[in-house]
């Protein structure tokens, strides 16, 4: 199984070669152009609901950076796993994403630097059934199906409900959903279980008729991890320690300020306000630094994926967290 895996992955990775290649001599013409203005914009990937929504919503980012010649361009990502492609194909500089795509991308050759981790959020995220649902527990979970975003943190949070209850993962039968159709899936009762973070998890739960089954707490931290290329982190160290700052900063805003950020991301999400009320609420903002307990964390996860076989290859967190 890993040998397959591993020939899928080379296959991928020379097929990107030779497109690279392909490529190469539209890159060569377009070279010409302004380079310096292109080196001082700094290109910054995000998803709708993560700590640099905020960020840009509040603009300091690029009050901090005008005055030193750099612009910034926000780049909108569905998914960690579509961010991470976008790293790969050196799309963006900064990035964040969850604790699994990271594993994901390092095992399929994605080289990055790990600037900081987000503060867990584990109560946000868990796994979720019907209300007049039989699944009281996790072990009632075997044989059932089980919707989550494949190489999502929630891909994680369910193997380590299943092997803290004794279960495998394959007891149970896996739905690889994004949020929005986990959903639809859920509603019209076509998954028995969704494993999901919030804002999703909240709504589930006050518009969708959904109970907690258990949260994070006790199996994943469920952090956020704001990384860049190696070339950005080197090149600009500077800059990417003003974005951690201005990550912070921000951070702090929104944990002394819920009203104003529920009116923010409300719109931005589409997500009514009494859902993101909910997740704000059971949620600290917030930056650690990378440390022992951090490349713990992720070194678990990256093994448990590998153990299953869902990663080919065995691999070294630290790598990317020096």
């Amino acid at each position: 199984m890993r040998k397959t895996l591993l020939f899928i992955f080379l296959s991928v990775s020379i097929l990107f070669i030779t497109c690279l290649s392909g490529c190469s001599q539209t890159e060569v013409a377009s070279a010409g152009k302004n380079v310096q203005n292109e080196q001082n914009i700094v290109r910054i990937g995000y998803q709708k609901n993560c700590p640099f929504v905020i960020l840009k919503g509040l603009g300091t980012l690029e009050e901090q950076l005008e005055p030193l010649g750099f612009e910034v361009e926000w780049k909108e990502f569905q998914s960690g796993p579509a961010l991470m492609e976008a790293f790969n194909a050196g799309s963006i500089d900064v990035g964040r994403t969850g604790n699994s795509p990271i594993v994901f991308a390092q095992a399929a050759g994605t080289s990055f630097v790990s600037l900081a981790a987000g503060k867990p959020k584990f109560h946000g995220s868990g796994i979720l059934v019907h209300n007049d649902s039989s699944i009281k527990e996790i072990g009632d979970l075997k044989g059932k199906t089980v919707s989550f975003a494949k190489g999502s943190s929630s891909h994680y949070l369910i193997v380590k409900a299943l092997q803290e209850a004794g279960l495998s993962y394959s007891d149970i039968t896996p739905a690889y959903l994004s949020p929005g159709d986990a959903r639809v899936a859920f509603e019209q009762g076509n998954v028995d279980a969704m494993v999901v973070w919030d804002p999703f998890t909240a709504s589930t739960e006050l518009n969708s008729d959904g109970v907690l089954l258990t949260s994070g707490e006790g199996l994943s931290t469920d952090r956020d991890f704001f990384i860049a290329t190696d070339s950005f982190a080197s090149e600009q160290k500077d800059i990417a320690n003003i974005i951690i700052e201005e990550v912070e900063k921000s951070s702090d805003w929104a944990n002394n300020n819920h009203d104003e950020l529920v009116s923010m991301l409300a719109p931005i999400l589409n997500i009514d306000e009494a859902s993101i009320k909910m997740a704000v609420e059971r949620r600290f903002y917030g930056i650690d630094e990378i440390n022992d307990e951090v490349i713990a964390e992720q070194q678990d996860i990256a093994d448990s994926f590998y153990d299953l076989d869902i990663i080919p290859t065995k691999i070294d967190v630290s790598e990317m967290m020096k």
